[in-house]
């Protein structure tokens, strides 16, 4: 709605103009808004699978170990603004942050 709300206000100006601002625009909602809402999905099911897997009785505590091999598996990464994903070290923030929860659960498995 936004996009065809600034294609009307820019009707009477020209072409090129407005290409550049409904770019503009398209970057914006982009980086501003779905990327992060997609990071926050992620993060979410993250958290979930963590109470998952130690509601089936897999120690939690392995999975910030595995996202500290992915990290140095290496490779290009974009920065996490310009991600769907969490960055690896905000996985491992989050997965260590949600630890104590997860090992109620994994206790409670045994």
């Amino acid at each position: 709605m936004g996009g065809v709300a600034l294609d009307v206000v820019l009707q009477n100006n020209p072409q090129e103009t407005r290409e550049l601002w409904l770019a503009a625009y398209g970057i914006g909602t982009e980086v501003g808004a779905i990327l992060p809402y997609s990071r926050l999905q992620e993060s979410e099911a993250d958290h979930l699978g963590l109470i998952f897997m130690a509601m089936a009785g897999y120690d939690p505590r392995e999975a910030p170990v595995f996202w500290e091999r992915m990290s140095k598996m290496g490779g290009q990464k974009p920065p996490e603004f310009l991600s769907t994903h969490p960055s690896d070290e905000t996985r491992i923030n989050n997965l260590e942050k949600w630890m104590p929860e997860a090992m109620k659960y994994y206790e409670e498995s045994k």
